[in-house]
């Protein structure tokens, strides 16, 4: 079973919901150095293309400039993160939640990391230490990666619980929707999991995992229209993923 972590910096990428959290630490305030701000906005786009050798440039830039700025140590360590650094990549959470204890966007990528590292009772803590900040616009983002975590470290109910509370504060969470989808299926509640599949389908694009969740799915309600709908489009569309791997194996049972 796959789970899924939002990081702030990608959320749009891959929840594709409705909603339009701000970047980390991209927020202008009294005092802040606008060679720091633009050099960061820089870093994140940079991130967001791949250039990440060119982000790490510009994010030392905006240190030299304001080695004190938190979404500066915010993306570095989603950054340190990406490139396999785990060492400075908590250095930096950390500090980033030291100089800004209230920003919740940071808490939730810490907490991100330290499920990532199967540190799953910290991160646990963090996620909802930043869902439950009032001033925090996205609190259903830490609720859906407590629910991921929690999941992943074999505690479903739990984790189902975290789902919900994301969905009843934003209904449009796609990732959350994936995620209950799979929760029922792997429950044998299929319609169930065919409703949540469809919800997903409302307010994002399908991947190559929701695919051959509905190939899953559909193949146990004998629809067969709609797996076939379904194996087109993972075979058309994610013709080397690993998904169609495990379809191939399926079909040969």
């Amino acid at each position: 079973m796959r789970y899924f972590l939002l990081n702030i910096i990608i959320l749009m990428v891959i929840t594709g919901c409705a909603s339009n959290p701000t970047n980390p630490g991209l927020r202008p305030s009294a005092g802040t150095n606008q060679i720091a701000l633009a050099n960061l906005n820089l870093a994140v786009e940079y991130m967001r293309t791949g250039d990440l050798e060119i982000a790490l440039e510009r994010l030392n830039r905006a240190y030299e400039a304001d080695p004190r700025h938190y979404g500066t140590h915010n993306v570095y360590g989603l950054l340190y993160q990406r490139l396999g650094d785990p060492v400075l990549a908590e250095d930096h959470f950390k500090r980033a939640i030291a100089l800004n204890s209230n920003d919740s966007e940071s808490k939730n990528n810490y907490g991100s990391f330290l499920c990532q590292r199967g540190r799953f009772d910290e991160a646990e803590e963090t996620f909802l230490s930043a869902a439950s900040n009032p001033l925090y616009q996205t609190p259903e983002v830490a609720y859906a990666n407590a629910g991921t975590c929690a999941i992943a470290n074999n505690r479903k109910d739990l984790g189902e619980n975290y789902l919900r509370q994301a969905l009843s504060l934003n209904p449009r969470l796609s990732v959350a929707l994936l995620q209950m989808s799979q929760l029922n299926y792997e429950q044998d509640n299929f319609l169930s999991a065919r409703g949540y599949l469809q919800r997903f389908e409302n307010f994002s694009s399908h991947n190559a995992s929701s695919l051959l969740l509905g190939i899953k799915i559909e193949r146990v309600l004998g629809d067969e229209d709609t797996e076939s709908s379904y194996e087109m489009l993972l075979r058309n569309n994610f013709s080397d993923s690993l998904q169609v791997q495990e379809l191939n194996e399926l079909n040969r049972q």
